[in-house]
């Protein structure tokens, strides 16, 4: 009982810091302020950043199969993916998405550790490229961020992210847990397939992209011309602490992270916030698509183990 306690508490705890977070937010940028830029929205933009939405996770398929034995369907793979997108958007904390798809994929290969590494790979090197992607953006946008506290951030992120890396793939510290030996004995197997891993990257680029370009759309959809550059540097530093499991699906963090961020730049908050929140809802409509695949698989029973190798 305690373990069910906890977790429920925890999602109480992020519940309450979404919305504390989003409380503040609408405190500074006005909910009818807020309100009347997200009607404003042009209809062709919200559909096209749905589009684009549904394309990262067919993009992110792609790169999932790269991680897995040959032989599992890439439409039923995708149809996991958008059913792991449409937990984390709609039941986050209760069932999270990648605990949704690893089950599935556990139930289909009978490999426990395989699911759970080639979700774990496809996290981290989505990461990875995000993190490339800030920092290659960075010299250009330095002066978007020049005399503000935010200027430490990227520096700070990277260095902690190139430090659990060392500990964690170079010097594998967690090499005696059981668990974790697993992971290890999976990563062995691509660690000498650098196509493979080439390929992945590539993938992991047009995701990012994809998510870039539909809050850009977005931008553009309310009147904002927010420089391009801006969301190269701003979006990757969003995306890494919107991910930060303190709250539900991002909520409340994300839309401060926009405020603060694309407050550097003169966008006015209420304008930040719609272009956040309008992210959200789309993302969240795009994943709808998981509810009709969640739906079909368990009417259909959907039959992997025969395409398993």
């Amino acid at each position: 009982m305690a373990p069910k306690a906890n977790k429920i508490a925890f999602v109480f705890l992020k519940l309450a810091v979404s919305s504390v977070l989003l409380y503040i937010v609408i405190a500074k940028t006005g909910l009818k302020q807020v309100l009347e830029t997200l009607t404003s929205m042009k209809p062709a933009a919200f559909v096209a950043a749905i589009f684009l939405y549904i394309l990262a996770q067919w993009f992110s398929t792609l790169r999932w199969r790269l991680l897995l034995p040959g032989g599992i369907g890439l439409g039923k793979l995708f149809s996991l993916y958008m059913i792991g997108s449409f937990f984390n958007t709609f039941l986050p904390g209760i069932i999270g998405g990648d605990a949704v798809k690893g089950f599935y994929l556990f139930r289909a290969t009978g490999r426990g550790s395989l699911a759970l590494a080639s979700i774990f790979m496809d996290r981290y090197i989505g990461f990875v490229v995000l993190i490339t992607i800030c920092a290659a953006a960075f010299p250009f946008g330095y002066v978007y961020v020049k005399g503000s506290p935010v200027v430490w951030i990227l520096p700070v992120t990277i260095l902690s992210f190139v430090i659990g890396s060392v500990l964690f793939f170079g010097l594998r510290i967690g090499h005696r847990i059981k668990f974790l030996s697993e992971f290890y004995s999976y990563f062995s197997l691509y660690r000498n397939q650098k196509g493979v891993i080439r390929k992945t990257v590539l993938w992991s680029f047009f995701v990012q992209f994809s998510g870039i370009l539909a809050v850009y759309i977005l931008s553009l959809g309310i009147g904002q011309r927010v420089p391009v550059l801006a969301f190269l540097v701003f979006l990757p530093i969003i995306i890494l602490v919107s991910t930060l499991p303190i709250s539900i699906s991002g909520l409340g963090v994300r839309e401060g992270a926009f405020v603060v961020l694309l407050g550097l730049i003169g966008v006015r908050p209420e304008a930040a916030a719609a272009i956040s929140l309008s992210w959200f809802v789309t993302a969240a409509a795009g994943s709808l698509v998981g509810l009709v695949e969640y739906i079909r698989y368990k009417k259909e029973r959907i039959d992997f183990s025969g395409e398993v190798q």
